[in-house]
């Protein structure tokens, strides 16, 4: 009985391509954060996956949730679109090094609606690349239940495949049926996560899903990329981590003072005037 050849595309582990032996693709993604690869019955399938074609091989989905397109992020029609990404800055990431306590992670969103965008970003210490694309999803959904319509058509962008896979392809289905675990029993990284993920889905009826090339030329993933990176930039080893921000994109006013009683006191405005009595009387125009 003869077997037939499968092939391994690795796009993200410690070293990339394309392998035919699982052993040797398995030791190339075990351990490695993030680690991206997929298997193919053809070279050329496993090619223009990991070019990006993401038309190979992708189910229909079976719900209005989901939708599979090739159109380009910058030609969406949704009325709300949104941008989220997560990255970690992984100082044990060679050699099958794992996430540090003191590694710097952080996610970020940007939500563009009716002509105004809004932006979000925290940090977090020890913290996987998945675990981060992972929470900006979830803070763009919860900052759009709180402040938007649900119910509208929105649009999700994102370079994180295994983040679009688990929604497109059911995966997250299949977890919550075996009661959060993975198909072989072992336990389901980031479960509580994806359970509250799952909760999230269901109050938004009309969401579409674009995977992007990250670092690339879509300038929202380029933009939550930047504030997720100066979101880093701002840790420092066991500060506090930064909080996270919604603002609007159009210039902000400055906070307006808030004055109280303390702040105005009768003696005070006597010793002010009293002051600028003095002063005047120093200058020789006064006196003439």
């Amino acid at each position: 009985m003869t077997t037939k050849k499968k092939f391994y595309a690795v796009a993200k582990g410690k070293q990339t391509g394309i392998f035919t032996n699982w052993a040797e693709t398995k030791a190339l993604i075990d351990g490695f954060p993030g680690a991206r690869y997929k298997g193919f019955a053809t070279k050329d399938e496993a090619q223009q996956w990991l070019n990006g074609d993401q038309t190979i091989r992708t189910p229909k989905s079976k719900t209005k949730t989901s939708k599979v397109t090739s159109r380009s992020p910058d030609e969406l029609t949704e009325s709300i679109v949104v941008y989220t990404d997560g990255g970690s800055r992984n100082t044990g990431n060679v050699n099958g090094g794992h996430v540090k306590k003191q590694d710097k992670a952080a996610w970020a969103y940007l939500v563009k609606a009716n002509g105004q965008q809004y932006s979000g970003s925290e940090g977090e210490f020890g913290a996987t690349n998945n675990r981060m694309e992972i929470m900006a999803l979830i803070k763009a959904l919860e900052w759009i239940n709180a402040n938007l319509d649900s119910k509208a058509d929105i649009a999700i962008v994102a370079d994180s495949q295994y983040v679009l896979n688990a929604i497109q392809k059911h995966w997250i289905a299949g977890w919550k049926r075996r009661g959060w675990r993975r198909g072989s029993g072992q336990p389901l990284a980031n479960s509580e996560l994806w359970q509250q993920l799952d909760r999230l889905l269901a109050q938004f009826p009309h969401l579409h899903y674009y995977w992007t090339k990250g670092h690339a030329t879509n300038e929202g993933n380029v933009f939550v990329d930047s504030l997720l990176n100066q979101t880093m930039d701002r840790m420092e080893t066991g500060a506090k981590t930064p909080k996270g921000q919604s603002t609007a994109s159009t210039s902000e006013k400055p906070a307006k003072k808030v004055y109280t009683k303390k702040d105005i006191q009768p003696d005070n405005h006597q010793q002010s005037v009293d002051a600028i009595k003095k002063s005047l009387e120093k200058l020789e125009w006064y006196n003439d």
